[in-house]
């Protein structure tokens, strides 16, 4: 054999019962698995209260002519939209996991971390390679200490072929500690995938229903043009037949002016929430055009139960992510505490060497090995691996405070949607009866503008009122629906920890 280390290429064989034991000696090596240093994983502990402390929308059947979505039994598993009842977010929805590039950054990322894993997997084994080496060399004769005996000569023609082989036994956990931060760094990189495609999704949606709410409010504007228009008409019939002041008139042409201005102007929005979308499902924009397509009157979000705030722990992807990390970080301190104890090496070569001519090379008096066992200490190293040791346990300590902090920002979404959903609930059954009035106002003073007795003052003040509350109303709606997806999101959108690839 021949081994390439301070020692030089080793000894001649003179038996091969030696080399018999040196293998066996390597092959107990493998069967080392030591100890593991370094202290051992607990999830940080994080307060979970015993129930949300706000309470459900108040919808019934009969609020505002509405009645709710269904089911009522929790958030889907996988496509959660369906629960909206919308086929065109249906269509839309599974292009965003097919197509959307900031979902392939992610999808990377985790085929990096796998990929990482099998390079720290690979130091539980020996490397084998070769390192043939053919070479000739002239030496000074006259160089000081030089024999130049004949036997000697001033040229040398060298052929070596040897094989190496080298190992380090785990005996302190460093290499499995490696390892298992990896694995942990694989889950962390699953979790961060799935919240990357949650809040692509959750972006989609909310981006959809403003572009339907956009279609509502175009619509109304439209029929609210059509009606201006119409008081145009009566205004001006009523100013040629010298009824009504040429004010009434101007009063009419201005209030339909400022309507076409705000009809016009939701095409602007419209157009952006419909190119947003086209880049979500990767798309250029050019590709996509969705018809308009008012949400129904009767439209009502659906009730998301959001269960037990100790069930969030296990649904939300980011807390998963948090945690995992928090976990990687633990296994770092492991490694950083093996750097303190010795390291056990086991290195041995084999092959053949000859200064003659290459056609005698393989001769059994030409081989040479090599083998044996090392071990490597570090005495001193002014501070580098307590350095190392201060830094993974302050890596640790921020991992753990990100947990928490992770765990406490979801509780929070939650709450902050719950409440939203519950006061929005209330303000719509308001809203609703405020429109109704405002519009029945609104008839009452055209009738008595038509029958003389108001002046068009009068008439203009009602139509700003009703459309501010119609226009009011379906701003509610939209706000609803952001907070229902706001909501699911917030609950992990159906996901749990089952769902995280295997260790």
């Amino acid at each position: 054999m021949i081994l390439k280390k301070r020692h030089g290429f080793g000894c001649p064989m003179s038996r091969f019962w030696d080399m018999g034991v040196a293998a066996a000696l390597l092959a107990m090596s493998f069967a080392v698995t030591g100890c593991m240093v370094g202290p051992k994983y607990k999830v940080p502990a994080t307060p979970a209260p015993p129930a949300y402390k706000e309470a459900l929308p108040n919808d019934t059947a009969a609020d505002a002519g509405w009645k709710p979505g269904q089911p009522y039994d929790g958030i889907p598993r996988g496509a959660w939209w369906t629960i909206f009842h919308d086929d065109g977010l249906n269509a839309l929805e599974p292009q965003v996991e097919a197509a959307n590039q900031t979902l392939r950054e992610a999808d990377a990322n985790l085929r990096a971390a796998l990929a990482e894993v099998r390079v720290r997997k690979a130091d539980r084994f020996p490397t084998l390679g070769i390192d043939p080496v053919i070479g000739a060399g002239r030496y000074n004769a006259n160089q000081p200490y030089f024999n130049s005996s004949p036997a000697l000569g001033v040229t040398s023609n060298t052929t070596q072929y040897p094989v190496e082989i080298n190992y380090e036994a785990d005996i302190w956990g460093n290499v499995r500690r490696n390892i298992a931060a990896g694995k942990e760094e694989v889950q962390a990189s699953a979790a961060d995938r799935q919240n990357v495609l949650l809040s692509l999704q959750a972006t989609l949606a909310v981006d959809y229903f403003e572009l339907r709410t956009a279609d509502n409010l175009q619509r109304l504007l439209n029929d609210t043009v059509k009606q201006y228009q119409e008081a145009v008409r009566i205004t001006t019939n009523r100013f040629n037949g010298g009824i009504a002041p040429k004010s009434d008139v101007t009063q009419a042409q201005t209030q339909l002016e400022a309507a076409r201005v705000l009809a016009t102007d939701i095409g602007v929005q419209r157009a952006q929430y419909e190119h947003a979308i086209a880049v979500l499902v990767g798309k250029p924009p050019a590709a996509l055009a969705l018809p308009v397509a008012p949400l129904p009157a009767e439209t009502l979000p659906p009730v998301i139960p959001p269960g037990l705030p100790s069930e969030l722990l296990e649904r939300r992807p980011d807390i998963a992510t948090a945690e995992r990390r928090a976990k990687e970080g633990n296994e770092a301190i492991g490694v950083a505490q093996s750097a303190y104890y010795p390291s056990v090496l086991l290195s041995g070569a084999l092959g053949f060497q000859s200064n003659a001519a290459i056609s005698t090379i393989f001769s059994p008096s030409n081989v040479v090995y090599s083998l044996g066992p090392g071990i490597a200490f570090t005495i001193f190293d002014g501070g580098r691996r307590k350095g190392i040791k201060e830094e993974a346990l302050a890596l640790f300590d921020h991992n753990s405070a990100l947990y928490k902090q992770t765990v406490l920002t979801a509780f929070q979404q939650v709450e902050d949607n719950l409440a939203a959903l519950h006061v929005l609930s209330d303000e719509a059954t308001e809203q609703h009866n405020a429109t109704a009035a405002a519009l029945e106002s609104q008839r009452i003073f055209n009738n008595r503008y038509v029958g003389g007795v108001d002046n068009y003052l009068q008439v203009i003040t009602a139509q700003t009122t009703a459309l501010n509350n119609e226009v009011n109303e379906i701003d509610i709606l939209r706000r609803r629906m952001t907070a229902t997806v706001n909501l699911i999101v917030a609950l992990g959108g159906g996901w749990d920890r089952s769902q995280l690839p295997p260790q």
